[in-house]
């Protein structure tokens, strides 16, 4: 039915052991965050970058080692049927073209998913967020149109096979009823046999396939079930393979309380001048009175911050190992990683970290709206951070995620209105989605959120895009999402965006109220699941 593929026995072993290995790194990479830590990462990445001479040997000898030995092959059974070994019958040309194209073909696309995997690592590695995801999204569309140009290729060939056997059946029959003077109609591609009910798919006979536009309806059902399959392969690999996520936070405890502060007022007196009345120069006194104050604010770390009953920078119900970390939430239809680029999170991260002495991660990570689902309910991110300026598009089932992340495991958005009136209308339409039952009200500055760890005067933001007043959802009292209209994430970027110190220094304060606040209220609600 199909030419028979023949490959090197040894090297198709090695290659066997090599991929088990690379299935195990993968999972780890994937589901594990192996990334994260060096000691895990490197040693997958040399595991991963080892199928780049792999792939290169497999392209070589499916490009022309293959002839040598196919060459080679001929002459062994050439030489065996000329001593009568074995019968022309059975004497197999290897090296027919067609087979030559086919195996060439399949290994060209089998280290295509290789190469294409190794590079996505690599520049996850190398902290390339922009590479990463057009790698991820271009290869995961070029791999759906390869697998599907190989389904075509494979139901044409066999529905061709099919169509010859059964006009090779129909021109037999023809000739036994001429042979017997009955009558007879000339053979056809498109004849059925009589009372014969086809199942197999792959013939396009098949009765499910209608009696007209035969091969169009089998093409749109078998392009049908491909499209499915490759979404739930899609599903599995970026949802259910993820349940081992976890999230730790630091281990610590504390109250909720204001990091201390002080004004120190200096009190400069302006030298006393002694001018000689009779001297040509003329000097411009200054009032007697006159003085100059300069106002220098410290922030005093007498204390390290915290919450719960641990002790510590850190949280109750945190571990040795927990770090706060920054996730910023993957979502369609706009510009998540806004900023990214300009290390906007790993600079709110840094200065978390030395503000309240907190054990925090080295970069900002991305988790998708359905990766949220992996993470258990004791184990879950307090909060992820959400930006753009463009159009915000979540499913049914994603907002389903998210309303299960914001109630069920008590984490929170951050949400940053990266640039536009539009983002502001669309963060509303989303939030009426995810939470459709909770009204949004503005969030006033006395509220915990703008006083704990740092006060905060007045709402600071780089452009008011969507007003000058943070709104948030609550839940019994605890907000689940709090969105800033003025873009302070483009203040936490290199450069800061032109900001001035003092609206860059309170937009870096309330980002580690922000991110305080989640962590406190999660280790809340952890203390007291703890003590049910």
């Amino acid at each position: 039915m199909f030419p028979h593929l023949t490959f090197p026995a040894k090297l198709v072993k090695q290659t066997t052991i090599y991929v088990a290995v690379w299935v195990l790194c993968l999972t780890d990479w994937m589901w594990g965050r192996s990334i994260e830590t060096w000691w895990r990462a490197w040693p997958e990445g040399i595991w991963f970058a080892l199928s780049v001479p792999l792939s290169a040997y497999w392209i070589a000898w499916a490009g022309w080692l293959c002839r040598l030995e196919d060459g080679d092959n001929a002459n062994l059974v050439a030489l065996r049927r000329i001593a009568g070994e074995i019968s022309t019958a059975t004497f197999d040309q290897h090296a027919d073209e067609s087979t030559f194209l086919i195996r060439r073909n399949l290994v060209w696309s089998v280290a295509a998913i290789f190469l294409w995997q190794v590079s996505v690592f690599f520049a996850d590695a190398l902290d390339l967020p922009h590479a990463r995801v057009g790698l991820a999204t271009w290869g995961t569309w070029s791999l759906f149109f390869l697998g599907l140009l190989w389904v075509v290729w494979f139901v044409e060939r066999a529905s061709k096979i099919y169509e010859e056997q059964r006009y090779e059946h129909r021109r037999r029959e023809q000739l036994a009823a001429t042979e017997f003077g009955r009558s007879a109609h000339r053979a056809t591609h498109d004849d059925d046999a009589d009372d014969e009910r086809v199942h197999n798919p792959l013939d396009p006979h098949a009765w499910y396939y209608g009696r007209r536009a035969r091969k169009l309806n089998q093409s749109l059902t078998w392009m049908s079930v491909y499209s499915l399959c490759f979404s739930i392969a899609f599903l599995v690999f970026t949802q259910i393979g993820g349940c081992s996520d976890i999230y730790e936070m630091p281990a610590g405890g504390g109250k909720q309380a204001q990091i201390a502060q002080a004004v120190k007022i200096q009190k400069i007196i302006k030298k006393k001048f002694v001018v000689n009345p009779f001297s040509a120069i003329s000097f411009k006194v200054p009032p007697i009175d006159e003085i100059k104050l300069q106002l220098q604010e410290i922030t005093q770390h007498a204390y390290t911050v915290g919450y719960g009953e641990g002790t510590g920078a850190g949280f109750a119900g945190g571990t040795s190992g927990g770090k706060v970390r920054f996730l910023r939430l993957e979502y369609s239809g706009g510009d998540w990683d806004q900023d990214m680029s300009v290390y906007s999170g790993d600079n709110l991260l840094r200065e978390y970290g030395l503000r309240t002495k907190q054990k925090v991660s080295e970069k900002e990570e991305t988790r998708t709206v359905a990766a949220l689902k992996a993470f258990p309910p004791e184990k879950s991110p307090p909060f992820v951070y959400m930006t753009g300026e463009k159009n915000i598009s979540i499913s049914a089932s994603e907002a389903k995620v998210l309303r299960e992340y914001l109630i069920d495991k008590h984490g929170m958005l951050f949400i940053d209105n990266g640039g536009s009136g539009h983002f502001h209308n669309q963060v509303l339409a989303m939030m009426r989605i995810v939470l459709p039952n909770i009204l949004a009200s503005r969030v006033p500055l006395d509220d915990t959120i703008h006083r704990i760890p740092y006060p905060i005067p007045f709402l600071p933001y780089v452009a008011p895009h969507g007003g000058k007043e943070a709104f948030g959802w609550r839940v019994d009292g605890r907000l689940v999402a709090y969105y800033h209209p003025g873009d302070i994430g483009d203040a936490w970027a290199d450069g800061h965006a032109g900001v001035k110190p003092e609206i860059t220094e309170f937009c870096y304060q309330l980002g580690v109220n922000v991110i305080f606040y989640a962590h406190a209220e999660y280790s809340k609600w952890l203390s007291s699941r703890m003590k049910k």
